[in-house]
């Protein structure tokens, strides 16, 4: 039994070790994908969509990842082969793990002085394999122990009151979420009295409880308005007169007519929700929400800019960005001609979808074609070659949505580099990404130095008063 429990163990460790070597690998070929780009691509630093965002959004297609975590491979590439090679050398080998590697990647990002951060990459090297049993805290605690020795100005310090300041949003069951948080004490007061205040506004015959009502008052406070929705059912009801007004807040939720009506069991979508909405939920908001039926556009439009009907039925077949690898919700998307209008594409949704402004870019700047079909089906060969294709997002949900529209009779598109004559037309950053973070770093240092310098004083001055004051009685 010792003997068979010894192997597993054995089977687990080899498996953690070739885990975090494997993660070494994925990362040098990031860093050697971003240096091939780099080189093809030039200096295009300045650009709104620039390398980094090019880079990024063919990672996350091929790895199935979002930009995000793509560019978080980014950066962890570029620390291991230029800031700390010998530490990227232990996780090449197995000796830590990708989340030692991120915390000491992290405790050191402050040191720009190319020998101090040499001395700290050789210490880490041989210390850091011998530390695996510490937590995050404590890793965290050596690290800034090693860097302190060689660059005061480096650590990494936080207030911890701004720090444990939050406001979380999570889903606690279908269609409803909990909010939770802690904030200044000012802003909680301000917020009960408001939330009491609205919870207010309605009349007597209002069905819901007073704790019902606060928690439902959060929706007329997101959109601000002066007075909530009373749900007493009385057309007549004067607390119902102008209700809603000047609201600064949509919230959009797709769903089949029968479960607005009551009577559907099929969930509906709400962008930006990590869950379905349940059927029950839906009916329930349909009581105060305004209702947009929606219809399956047939004839191409004559214009450019799609028609509200069209670009509301587009965005609630694709309900997400088509790019692969990206779930930006449709309704903060732009609308985008498959085949460019000005080569005769058709307003057609045979020809439109949905895409995030940043994918939106990277189609018009950095060669990402397209190819649409008539149900919606994007498929998309990237700069690499390879080939991704992905579907409207409600090919399942709400299928109807999908039924094949018609070709939209829209020429082939012909064959151009729209990295050459077309780079005028892109948006520029004020300062490129490098710039940003330099910036970020010397703005942490200086705060670091001065707080420094401020206890210093401070401690200088009691030190030398302590022979010469009297004492204070």
């Amino acid at each position: 039994m010792t003997s068979e429990s010894a192997a597993l163990l054995e089977q687990a460790r080899d498996a953690a070790r070739t885990e975090a070597q494997a993660t070494a690998r994925r990362l040098v070929a990031v860093g050697d994908f971003m240096r091939l780009r780099e080189r093809q691509h030039g200096d295009r630093e300045e650009w709104v969509a620039d390398p980094w965002d090019a880079i990024s959004a063919e990672l996350a297609a091929a790895l199935r990842i979002s930009r995000a975590l793509a560019s978080s491979y980014m950066r962890d590439a570029e620390i291991l082969r230029d800031r700390l090679p010998k530490v990227g050398a232990c996780l090449a080998a197995g000796d830590i793990n990708y989340a030692m590697f991120n915390v000491i990647a992290h405790r050191t990002a402050l040191i720009t002085d190319e020998n101090a951060l040499a001395a700290v990459d050789a210490q880490l090297a041989l210390r850091a394999p011998r530390w695996p049993s510490l937590t995050r805290g404590r890793l965290a605690m050596r690290v800034d122990a090693i860097v302190l020795r060689v660059d005061r100005d480096a650590i990494r310090r936080t207030n911890k009151e701004v720090k444990d300041r939050y406001l979380n949003v999570s889903v606690s069951m279908s269609g409803i979420s909990e909010v939770y948080g802690n904030v200044f004490a000012s802003t909680a007061v301000a917020l009960d009295r408001r939330l009491d205040e609205l919870a207010g506004t309605v009349c007597e015959a209002d069905p819901r409880t007073k704790t019902q009502r606060r928690a439902d008052a959060l929706a007329a406070l997101v959109a601000g308005d002066a007075r909530m929705m009373c749900t007493c059912g009385d057309s007549a009801c004067i607390e119902t007169r102008g209700r809603m007004r000047n609201r600064n807040v949509v919230i959009h939720i797709v769903a089949e007519q029968a479960s607005v009506d009551g009577t559907g069991a099929t969930p509906g979508f709400m962008a930006g929700a990590d869950e379905l909405i349940p059927s029950e939920v839906v009916a329930e908001l349909a009581k105060s929400a305004t209702l947009q039926p929606l219809t399956v556009p047939v004839a191409a439009e004559p214009r450019y800019t799609p028609s509200t009907a069209l670009a509301d039925f587009v965005r609630s077949r694709d309900l997400t960005c088509r790019a692969p690898g990206c779930d930006q919700p449709a309704m903060h998307c732009d609308i985008d001609h498959t085949v460019p209008h000005a080569d005769g594409g058709a307003t057609h949704p045979s020809n439109l979808k949905c895409l995030c402004r940043k994918h939106h870019l990277l189609k018009t700047f950095w060669g990402w074609r397209d190819r649409q079909l008539a149900d919606g089906t994007v498929i998309w060969t990237l700069p690499s070659g390879l080939t991704y294709v992905t579907s409207p997002g409600s090919a399942i949900l709400f299928p109807a949505l999908t039924v094949p529209t018609g070709e939209s009779r829209s020429p082939s598109p012909t064959a151009d580099d729209r990295c050459g004559d077309r780079t005028a037309m892109m948006p520029t950053r004020r300062r490129t990404r490098a710039q940003q973070r330099s910036q970020r770093i010397t703005a942490e240092r200086n705060l670091n130095r001065n707080d420094r310098l401020v206890r210093l004083r401070a401690h200088t001055y009691a030190r030398a008063g302590s022979d010469d004051e009297p004492p204070p009685f």
